[in-house]
């Protein structure tokens, strides 16, 4: 019995002392002798001072390419169709000849018509004593000189030439057919005048607004094709509508733009930027940029901290991102390791 108690005693003097050596761990650590163990240490990251600079101030749309000249090439006279000219497709110059009509009835009709004048101009003549008759000679004379004129003017007819350079279309009728000015068979073929090309296209009305401050000589338009390829050559604007379209609210636009060779066609559809000057703004690479349900933000570090700024952006300006709202000048925004950022984590800077 004596022993036991012994060994109770030696037990709870043990467990006493092991409290004892506890308590005196917490208590260091509550003194600071254990700092940093709750503490993250800082994330050592690339950041840049923003400052405003002077970007272009650019508006986008979708547009649609058409010639700067259309016309349908029409029969005027009443004939057979008897050659084709022209490959489908290709380029012409104007005066170039596309079609020709059956020459034989409208060369009768014209002699016909020079044997008729040929023979009252006889009949004047020989009149001329006879004053009471010499006036209705001279009105039967000037009736068959109108009517050989129009007989050489029909027969002018019968040769189709481009009114206009331009690209070709497709032959409406056939070798053979019967063409009359006055059915559908009178379209014979188009011509598209292809450079310059027109490319029509429409901006909101608060986007019409600002590039109505900016001077016509200021302002130019580039094209950008389907397949992402920038065209090379600028355009200008040659029309701007005078009124806003009530269920779009947009105002159409038409540019001018070179295309000597051709590279652009008719009926393309082009992605159109509207380079209006320049304005000054904050401008941030695209890597720094992030999005959340919010929208898209910036990581910021203010006294030693990572900050999460909303932004409201812009257009891409190369390889940066254009800041119209969220940024002030001397910002200091976060360029990497933003997948290890925190509201709150500490950072240590190094400039960029």
């Amino acid at each position: 019995m004596r022993q036991l108690l012994i060994l109770a005693a030696a037990l709870a003097a043990f467990l006493l002392f092991a409290g004892c050596s506890q308590g005196d761990a917490n208590q260091k650590d509550a003194k600071g002798e254990g700092k940093g163990k709750g503490e993250a240490p800082a994330i050592a990251v690339t950041a840049i001072e923003v400052a405003p600079r002077a970007v272009p101030i650019v508006f986008e749309s979708v547009g649609r390419a058409e010639g700067s000249r259309e016309v349908q090439v029409r029969a005027r006279v009443t004939g057979i169709l008897e050659r084709q000219m022209y490959n489908e497709g290709d380029p012409v110059k104007a005066g170039a000849p596309l079609f020709r009509i059956e020459r034989a009835p409208f060369e009768i009709e014209l002699a016909q018509a020079r044997g008729v004048l040929a023979q009252e101009v006889s009949r004047n003549a020989l009149a001329k004593q006879e004053l009471g008759r010499l006036k209705g000679l001279a009105d039967r004379r000037a009736i068959s000189q109108k009517e050989a004129d129009q007989a050489e003017l029909n027969l002018s007819y019968t040769a189709v030439d481009a009114p206009i350079g331009g690209i070709t279309g497709r032959a409406m009728q056939s070798i053979g057919s019967l063409v009359a000015p006055n059915n559908d068979s009178a379209v014979l073929t188009t011509l598209t005048r292809a450079d310059p090309l027109w490319v029509r296209f429409a901006l909101s009305e608060a986007e019409f607004a600002r590039l109505r401050t900016n001077e016509k000589n200021q302002v130019e338009v580039r094209l950008e094709t389907a397949d992402g390829a920038a065209y090379p050559q600028a355009g200008r604007i040659n029309f701007s509508g005078s009124t806003v379209d009530q269920a779009t609210g947009t105002v159409q636009m038409r540019a001018e733009v070179p295309n000597p060779k051709l590279q652009l066609l008719p009926g393309q559809y082009l992605k159109v930027r509207v380079v209006a000057g320049t304005q000054q703004a904050i401008v941030v690479p695209q890597t720094a940029v992030a999005q959340n349900q919010a929208g898209r933000f910036v990581w910021v570090a203010a006294e030693g901290k990572a900050a999460q700024r909303q932004i409201r952006a812009g257009d891409w300006l190369g390889g940066d991102w254009v800041v119209l709202e969220g940024l002030k000048p001397g910002d200091t925004v976060i360029l990497d390791n933003l997948a290890r950022l925190r509201p709150g984590a500490p950072v240590q800077i190094k400039k960029g």
